[in-house]
């Protein structure tokens, strides 16, 4: 079939469903029926590996999961590296580990899942890591899409999210939320992301904050140069043009890179007229709560924008070659992505294909991030 109409249409039952659960958003409803007793169930394994963004995506579906089921044990298992992202999080009673690249660590962890005695195990993630974990948790009820390349391996299969949320697009924390949906989860209002700020981060954070000699009384802008790709990296210069003209706007500029993109951090200063404070160490607990003390953040997109979204700093996000639509942030404040429209995206994002360079990121200018900037100034402010 050639639209997502056509599919809807051809399945009226799954259309019925998602239209009842986005009228009555103020008591969230299900994309589907129950595919098990809930009642009988004791212990949920959530499958999320991969990348910052991805946990912080991952949130909504925790929360909805112990919102419907606050007595139930619900564990996570993400990346070692990214695990501190949870740190305090209160949705979920276990973060459980995986080391990338480690057989040693996947021996350990399916013992671990088997031991615990799943009575579900949601895959968010569709990778074969992840569902061979899946099926190894040994879980009563495993639960995939039936696109997943190894799908035979779980014995639950929802169908297209698109089709479950009857739209054309769906945003990656929709995609996972309407897994959940479709086993009888209450998920149609879309819960934001949300992170916890821990005291310790918080204490930390605000000792270099002093340490720093920063005026308290002046607020803070968050700027995270750094990405992964080339294709989603704006560059340094018009960094530090917007850093100028946002401190004229009367903000302390911090700057958030890891050790290995410290140069940038260098490099960003140097082309700044403004005095401006780098954390290069931080933890990802930190930057929470680094980014929970800003007014304001301006970065690429990456998992960084994601955390300051989810702790409800008002933010700017420029996007290069990625799919807006799927990976934009999931806030609870004022937000704005600003992009060049072209033809092009998205786009895989390792390189340009189409340029000796990525337009698609180079070409946004910076007149157009600050208009972005004041409009969620003045969308906080209206709060």
């Amino acid at each position: 079939m050639n639209s997502l109409r056509a599919i809807v249409e051809s399945a009226p039952q799954f259309r019925k469903l998602a239209m009842q659960a986005l009228r009555d958003e103020d008591s969230p409803q299900p994309l589907g029926s129950a595919r098990w007793d809930w009642q009988k169930i004791e212990r949920i394994l959530v499958v999320r590996l991969r990348s910052i963004g991805d946990t912080v995506l991952a949130t909504p579906s925790l929360f909805a999961l112990k919102r419907f089921l606050p007595r139930v044990r619900i564990d996570v298992l993400l990346e070692d590296w990214v695990a501190p992202v949870l740190e305090g999080f209160e949705y979920v009673d276990n973060v459980l580990t995986l080391k990338a690249h480690s057989t040693a660590s996947r021996v350990n962890v399916v013992r671990r899942l088997r031991a615990a005695r799943y009575d579900v195990a949601f895959n968010l993630h569709g990778g074969t890591t992840a569902t061979f974990l899946t099926r190894a948790s040994g879980a009563t009820h495993r639960v995939g899409y039936a696109s997943y390349r190894y799908k035979r391996l779980h014995n639950h299969l929802a169908p297209s999210s698109l089709l479950l949320w009857g739209r054309e697009t769906a945003h990656s924390v929709e995609q996972q939320l309407a897994l959940l949906g479709w086993t009888g989860v209450p998920v149609s209002d879309r819960p934001p992301t949300q992170l916890a700020v821990t005291e310790q981060a918080a204490m930390s954070v605000a000792a270099r904050i002093q340490a720093k000699n920063l005026d308290q009384s002046t607020p803070l802008a968050m700027i995270h140069p750094a990405a992964a790709f080339q294709t989603k990296q704006w560059a340094v210069q018009k960094f530090a043009e917007a850093a100028d003209k946002i401190a004229k706007r009367g903000f302390n500029i911090v700057t958030v890179t890891t050790p290995l993109e410290a140069q940038l951090a260098r490099e960003l200063g140097r082309l700044s007229s403004t005095q401006m404070t780098t954390f290069t160490d931080l933890s990802l607990p930190e930057v929470a709560a680094l980014a929970a003390r800003a007014r304001l953040f301006l970065g690429n997109d990456s998992g960084i924008a994601h955390i300051a979204a989810a702790v409800g700093t008002p933010s700017v996000v420029v996007f290069g070659s990625s799919n807006v639509a799927h990976w934009r942030p999931w806030p609870k404040a004022p937000a704005e992505i600003v992009r060049e429209e072209m033809d092009c995206q998205p786009c895989h994002g390792y390189y340009c294909e189409k340029f000796a360079e990525p337009e698609c990121i180079k070409r946004v200018p910076v007149e157009r991030v600050m208009a972005a900037v004041d409009r969620v100034l003045q969308a906080k402010e209206a709060h």
